[in-house]
């Protein structure tokens, strides 16, 4: 302020600018003001920008005079009475279908018999308790009282399944609960005709056996989540000898998605415990106790005709076995596929591994005449890479064609135990399986060259034919042969279906296999070739109506009685029939 009243020029600039507000104040106050008083507050002062300046906005002008004017339009309708003679008809539904259409049933009851005195029952049912909820179970029954010509043993079985299932909806996800039964009844009646039985010796022969299975178990599907599902199931197997297993399973999927894709991630945790009262010497005590987990991530990705799968499964098995200890397991699993040309040629390779945990209740289920004195391993399947091609050569004709080279450490392949008997001195009556009428499981590393090719004819939907054929070559490591495998394959199948007639039909073929019978007092031993079998089955029905119909199974039709499993013939021809009720609750 001081600088500003020294300069002369800044007051008297001053000076004037007042008196010029002052004289317009007076003069604005000699007219009647009309305006309100306002208060105006500026936030923020505007700030002109380039974009702003030399903005001119021009309308076109338009002369009045040059408008056109709308010419006046007079509407007149003149009405004229018409005759008609149209009278509408009521409207009548198109027919589609010149037949009535076939309704479908939820739930079924067969019942049947057969030859060998088999009889056979079959329910099927459930219910829904609303519209989100659904509960039902399934009963299978099937047995054979008649003994088998020339076996001197028992050569009876039955079979019992029962499941029930229970399955609810919810909004974001769906869930469902399953358990079960199952019971099994064997006989070890498969004795060699290399030994000279004596009858007091075959009435000393215990050999019959029975397994039992009980479930239980769950699935949650989440339909739009991280987890995408999730599994759980714990099994108990036990037999009449006191040999027990408990089995349990847990899963996990995740899916994360990464950016167009998706990383599927799968978790695993598997818990296996299981004891047999004896080994086959009798010596001691088996058990086996394992844990298993595993995380297998999977990365796809798809471009385009080609799809591309890259992973692997990784595993930490832990183990208090005798030799065997804990460790840690990592396999590939690539695999890669290529549209050539559409869905008529898709090329496909890949390299994949995993470990599969053996277990008691397998073995029964592939083999039910092993005994109860088993050596449990894992199978450890360090690779296997394959390559193929499959597609359409025509509308009616597909087919699938693959080659395969792996490496298994540890496969389980059935051997015959060994006899203790020579036929003339006595076993343990309590152990009907010492006899040279049961197997054990050896374990060997095993390469395999696998060949494989199927083709499907589907001329229309009347008749389906088709087949496959396989071819297995193994290299083992310390066993002379691959015990009681094959080394080809193959299976024929036709279906046929016209108006309420069905037929089916299908042809198995194995080749030779190999396995050996020592017998222990003699100390001797003997090679085994189980030969070459086919086995030709067709079954077929014929339906009333939608609820009734009937059916015959003709199984075994040359009446051979080969050998699956070594001494263990299966039954000649076998005929069985039946009728089927379906219905809804």
């Amino acid at each position: 302020m001081n600088l500003l009243f020294k300069n002369k020029n800044y007051l008297k600039g001053f000076f004037v600018a007042v008196s010029i507000l002052l004289t317009g104040s007076i003069l604005a106050q000699k007219k009647k003001d009309t305006l309100g008083t306002e208060v105006i507050r500026v936030v923020k002062p505007y700030t002109p920008s380039v974009s702003d300046a030399f903005k001119i906005r021009k309308e076109p002008q338009v002369d009045s005079l040059m408008s056109i004017q709308k010419a006046e339009m007079n509407y007149k309708i003149n009405s004229v009475p018409v005759a008609s003679t149209f009278i509408p008809e009521k409207g009548r539904p198109k027919t589609l279908l010149q037949q009535p259409r076939e309704r479908f049933y939820n739930n079924y009851i067969s019942a049947g018999f057969g030859n060998f005195t088999t009889p056979f029952a079959e329910v099927f049912a459930h219910y829904n308790l609303n519209n989100y909820s659904d509960f039902g179970g399934f009963i299978n029954y099937q047995s054979s009282f008649q003994n088998m010509k020339d076996v001197v043993l028992n050569s009876t079985y039955s079979d019992l399944n029962v499941d029930l299932f229970y399955k609810q909806t919810e909004r974001y996800f769906e869930w469902k609960i399953v358990s079960g039964i199952k019971s099994q009844q064997r006989n070890w009646y498969g004795l060699s005709d290399d030994i000279n039985f004596t009858q007091n010796v075959i009435k000393s022969i215990k050999e019959d056996q029975s397994y039992g299975t009980i479930y239980l178990g769950g699935n949650i599907e989440f339909y739009d989540a991280l987890l995408h599902n999730g599994e759980v199931n714990f099994t108990r197997f036990f037999d009449q000898l006191n040999s027990d297993e408990n089995h349990l399973n847990i899963k996990g999927n995740i899916e994360i998605p990464v950016w167009e894709e998706l990383i599927n991630t799968f978790v695993t945790l598997e818990y296996l415990n299981g004891n047999f009262r004896n080994n086959y010497m009798r010596t001691g005590t088996i058990g086996h106790n394992f844990f298993n987990i595993g995380l297998h991530p999977n990365f796809t990705m798809l471009r385009d005709n080609l799809s591309v799968n890259i992973g692997a499964r990784m595993y930490m098995g832990i183990t208090d076995n005798e030799n065997d200890a804990t460790k840690f397991y990592i396999y590939p699993n690539v695999t890669a596929s290529y549209k050539i040309s559409g869905d008529n040629l898709i090329a496909y390779a890949g390299v994949v591994g995993d470990l599969y945990q053996n277990s008691y209740e397998d073995f029964v289920n592939e083999n039910p005449f092993v005994s109860p004195t088993l050596n449990i391993l894992r199978t450890d399947q360090q690779y296997k890479a394959y390559v193929g091609a499959k597609g359409k050569l025509a509308t009616s004709f597909t087919f699938n064609a693959r080659a395969s080279y792996g490496n298994e450490v540890d496969k389980a392949l059935f051997k015959l135990n060994a006899s203790k008997t020579n036929g003339t001195n006595y076993i343990d009556e309590n152990l009907g399986y010492e006899a040279g009428n049961s197997f054990d499981v050896v374990y060997d590393e095993v390469q395999t060259i696998n060949a494989f090719a199927e083709v499907i004819f589907d001329f229309d939907e009347n008749l389906k034919l088709g087949g496959n054929i396989e071819f297995n070559s193994y290299n083992l490591k310390e066993q002379e042969y691959a015990w009681n495998l094959p080394m080809l394959k193959a299976t024929i199948l036709a279906r046929y279906k016209q108006n309420k007639w069905y037929a089916n039909a299908n042809v198995f073929f194995a080749s030779d296999r190999k396995d050996e019978l020592i017998i222990l007092p003699d100390n001797s031993s003997k090679g085994i070739t189980n030969t070459t079998y086919f086995d030709i089955n067709i079954d077929g029905g014929y339906y009333f109506n939608d609820t009734w119909s009937v059916f015959l199974r003709l199984n075994n039709l040359l009446n051979s009685n080969y050998q699956k499993y070594t001494n263990f013939q299966v039954q000649g021809f076998q005929v069985l029939g039946g009728v089927t009720f379906r219905f809804d609750l």
